[in-house]
C-alpha cells in the first residue's frame, strides 16, 4: 500500500536515556508516555485531500530526568538568514533559561551565521550571559549578526568538537533548518553526542507545518500601518493609487494577513496566485474600471508575485531563495502607459516598508511567544532531544522533527477559506474578470 503524504513521522530522535535528575524541582514535568493528540484541519496542513487529521506529537516542556549534566554542559547559539522581529528575544530566553534554571554557565554566541563556524572567515565568538543579554530584547535584528548560504557540515562538526559544544541552537528559516539536518547527520556519523535544536524563524511564515513563526504578528502590524498610509495617499487625490510592496518571496502570508487586517485593499497580489497585466482579465483594465467607478485604488503586492511576467531565468541566492525581479516597477510602468493611452489622470504613490518591517523590535505578543520558544528549546535539549524544532501547534508547545519541517515550503492554499476571505475583503474578483 502506498504511503500517504499525510502519514508523516512525528517521533523525535534522542541521544540516549536521560538519567540525571532535573534541577527544576518546582516545575510540572512532562510525562513522555502521554503524547499530545491534535486534530489538524486541511487548512493547517496546507492540503485539500483531508478534512481532519488526528495525529500524536511529543509535548514540549521540562523533563524529570536529563541527559546532560548541567554543570558540565556547554551551549551555542547561531542565527541564520534574514532579519526578523524577535530574534534577540529568543536568544535572551535561551540564555536566561539555561543559566538561571539549569545552572549552565557557558553559552556561546556564534557570530555571522554558519560562517562563524568556519575558521577561514576569522569571526569572533561571543560569550553570552544574563547580564550581556539583559536589554537586547528592546532592539531589532540579532546581536550575533547573520549570514545566508550553506556551509560544510564537516567543518561545522569540527568546530563543535574544538569548542566542546554539547548543545547547538539554530535560529533560522527553511535553509537553516536544512543545514541543521545536515549537521545532525554529520555529528551522528561521527557518533558524537551533540543536541541540535531548531527554532524556526521566517518573517514570511513559510516553514512547513509551522502555523505561526515568531515575528510574523509584528510584521503584519507594521505592514498594516503602511497600507493605512497608502489608503490615505490614494484617497487624497483624484484617481489616486497606493501601491504597497511587502515581503514574501514564495508565500504571501504577510500581504494577505495585513490586507485582511485593514480591509482597505482593492487588489492583493501574491506568489501563489498568477495574474496578468494586459487583456480583459488583466490587472490594468481592472484598475482602470476601479478608478472610473470609485476614484481611487490600493494595491498590495508581495515581492514574489508576478515573477513570470518579468521574463528571464529564475536565479537563486546561496541559500536557495529566488532572486526576484522588480514586479512593482513593472506594474507602475504598465499602469502609467495604460492610463496615458486611455487618457486617464492617475496619481500613484509607491510604498516599500520591507526593511522597516523586519528590523523592528517584536511586539508584546511575539515577545511572549519568543520566550516560550527559548524555554522549550532548552528543555528539549537538556533531555537529550536532537534533530527537531520547537513550535506551537494549536495551543500546545510541541516538538517536530527537522525532517518534517524541511519537506517543503508552506504556502497559501488559494482554494482555502483563508484565501477566499481575502478575496471577499478586497472585492478584486469583481474587477478581474
Amino acid at each position: 500500500m502506498a504511503k500517504s503524504k499525510l502519514d508523516f513521522e512525528t517521533r523525535i530522535p534522542r541521544l540516549g536515556t536521560p538519567k540525571i535528575p532535573s534541577p527544576l524541582t518546582h516545575f510540572r514535568h512532562v510525562d513522555e508516555s502521554v503524547p499530545v493528540t491534535l486534530m489538524l484541519t486541511s487548512g493547517e496542513l496546507n492540503e485539500l485531500d483531508t478534512d481532519i487529521l488526528k495525529k500524536k506529537f511529543e509535548k514540549g516542556g521540562p523533563r524529570e530526568k536529563l541527559y546532560f549534566d548541567p554543570s558540565k554542559t556547554k551551549c551555542a547559539i547561531v542565527t541564520c538568514g534574514g532579519l526578523c522581529p524577535g530574534i534577540n528575544d529568543v536568544i535572551r530566553s535561551i540564555v536566561n533559561e539555561a543559566n538561571y534554571h539549569y545552572g549552565i554557565r557557558t553559552v556561546l554566541g556564534i557570530t555571522n551565521g554558519l560562517r562563524g563556524f568556519i575558521p577561514d572567515y576569522g569571526y569572533d565568538i561571543k560569550e553570552l550571559t544574563p547580564e550581556s543579554v539583559s536589554n537586547i530584547h528592546q532592539f531589532g535584528g540579532t546581536i550575533l549578526s547573520s549570514s545566508r548560504g550553506l556551509q560544510d557540515p564537516e567543518v561545522i562538526a569540527d568546530s563543535l568538537e574544538r569548542l566542546n559544544v554539547n548543545i547547538l541552537f539554530v535560529i533560522g528559516g527553511d535553509g537553516a533548518m536544512r543545514a541543521a539536518r545536515s549537521i545532525v547527520d554529520e555529528v551522528s556519523r561521527r557518533k558524537r553526542k551533540v543536541s541540535i535544536i531548531g527554532i524556526p524563524k521566517t518573517i514570511d511564515n513559510d516553514i512547513n507545518f509551522i502555523t505561526r513563526s515568531f515575528g510574523f504578528d509584528t510584521a503584519v502590524e507594521k505592514a498594516a500601518e503602511a497600507i493605512r498610509c497608502a489608503h490615505v495617499e490614494a484617497t487624497g487625490v483624484d484617481h489616486g493609487v497606493g501601491l504597497v510592496k511587502l515581503m514574501g518571496r514564495e508565500a504571501g502570508f504577510i500581504a494577505t494577513q495585513a490586507s485582511l487586517a485593514m480591509q482597505e485593499v482593492n487588489f492583493l497580489l501574491v506568489p501563489e496566485q498568477r495574474f496578468t497585466l494586459d487583456g480583459e482579465g488583466g490587472l490594468l483594465n481592472a484598475l482602470e474600471r476601479r478608478l472610473r467607478e470609485r476614484g481611487h485604488a490600493v494595491i498590495v503586492c508581495a515581492e514574489g508575485a508576478g515573477q513570470d511576467l518579468l521574463g528571464g531565468p529564475l536565479e537563486r541566492d546561496p541559500s536557495g531563495n529566488p532572486k526576484l525581479g522588480d514586479i512593482c516597477g513593472h506594474i507602475i510602468t504598465g499602469l502609467k502607459d495604460h492610463c496615458r493611452k486611455q487618457d486617464i489622470e492617475m496619481n500613484i504613490k509607491f510604498i516599500d516598508p520591507s526593511y522597516l518591517i523586519r528590523s523592528v523590535p517584536a511586539n508584546a505578543g511575539d515577545r511572549v511567544y519568543c520566550g516560550f520558544l527559548g524555554q522549550n528549546a532548552v528543555h528539549a535539549a537538556m533531555a537529550g532531544k536532537t534533530g527537531m524544532v520547537v513550535t506551537r501547534l494549536k495551543s500546545s508547545m510541541v516538538h517536530l522533527p527537522l525532517e518534517l519541517v524541511t519537506t517543503k515550503r508552506r504556502t497559501i492554499n488559494v482554494n482555502s477559506e483563508f484565501w477566499f476571505s481575502a478575496m471577499e475583503s478586497t472585492g478584486q474578483m469583481e474587477y478581474l474578470k
